[in-house]
């Protein structure tokens, strides 16, 4: 897209400091945009922004406080809402905390646009909301089978959007990410994304656990991709109100990923296979037709470009190894 349509925007960018939230505001900054953060830092660390800390207003609290909402919608004309609590897996050992930032908090924050003139939200939904329905490639015209909580907060957060959009003079624009992986994604949390994991458990000679047999299949989506979305969404004329799938729209398995992920490290490691975890799909594999058309949205890093880019970045960081 071109970028000068965000030059001197007042951006908002809910969970900034998180792994994709992060890329986005970096992006943004040298897009020229007046960003502003909203971050509790639960899982997002202030490091993330170091690059453009001195071009940002940062605020340190939490999406469910509407205090805080109404100061930091306060004179925002662009909202990208990252922030969330994420993982399936947690979502299942915490279900309420799931339901409470990832549904209600979109909620409060879609009241807080509303009725502060915001023009446009730009919603971070999720392809899990798909479920395990066996039809590929997923396309956004399907029905939806939430497995999780997870997957049932973004839901509800999706369809609050869409309501917003056709009941009041608020904009949304729901992107359902595929995958994402990229810089600054942790991977000492316990909940960490299968990349961030398998590189560092190579890089320090540790197994690699596999729940399931491997054979599962991913669309994994580089970070450049989905920031390039997210700015595209937030100027498309016929994207208002819809709910559009965000990926690479090809598919590998992970034993594939573990596989290319040594060869490019130079270490082997052993594989632990496990059961399967709860609430988990067997395949994804997106449609981007719609994100085609709507946005203009081409990925421009495949899979295999994206992990070698992943792979150099954790290389020449201390990230791995940094414990929250």
């Amino acid at each position: 897209m071109d970028a000068t349509a965000l030059k001197d925007k007042k951006i908002l960018v809910t969970g900034g400091a998180g792994f994709i939230g992060s890329n986005l505001t970096i992006a943004l900054v040298k897009a020229g945009a007046r960003v502003r953060v909203l971050d509790n830092l639960s899982t997002g660390r202030t490091s993330n922004l170091d690059e453009c800390e001195n071009d940002i207003e940062f605020i340190n609290d939490d999406i469910r406080g509407e205090s805080s909402l109404r100061t930091a919608v306060k004179d925002i004309e662009l909202i990208f809402h990252q922030a969330a609590i994420p993982s399936v897996p947690r979502s299942i050992v915490d279900p309420l905390t799931s339901l409470e930032v990832n549904a209600q908090g979109t909620l409060k924050l879609l009241l807080a646009a509303r009725d502060n003139g915001v023009k446009r939200v730009v919603y971070a939904s999720s392809s899990s909301i798909y479920g395990d329905s066996p039809t590929l490639p997923k396309e956004e015209s399907m029905p939806v089978d939430p497995k999780s909580p997870y997957a049932l907060s973004k839901y509800s957060g999706e369809r609050h959007c869409q309501l917003f959009s056709s009941l009041f003079a608020l904009e949304t624009v729901s992107l359902r990410y595929f995958n994402v992986f990229g810089p600054r994604q942790d991977p000492t949390s316990q909940y960490a994304a299968v990349i961030p994991k398998f590189i560092a458990s190579i890089q320090t000679a540790e197994p690699l656990t596999i729940y399931g047999d491997g054979e599962q299949t991913r669309d994994f989506t580089y970070i450049e991709n989905v920031v390039e979305a997210n700015m595209l969404a937030a100027f498309s004329t016929g994207a208002a109100g819809q709910v559009i799938n965000v990926a690479c729209g090809s598919r590998i398995t992970i034993n594939e990923l573990a596989s290319f992920l040594m060869d490019v490290i130079g270490k082997r490691v052993d594989f632990r296979y496990l059961d399967p975890r709860p609430g988990e799909v067997r395949d994804s594999l997106a449609s981007i037709a719609k994100a085609e058309s709507l946005l203009g949205y081409q990925p421009k890093v495949d899979v295999w470009e994206g992990l070698r880019r992943i792979i150099s970045w954790f290389s020449a960081s201390s990230y791995v190894y940094e414990e929250r």
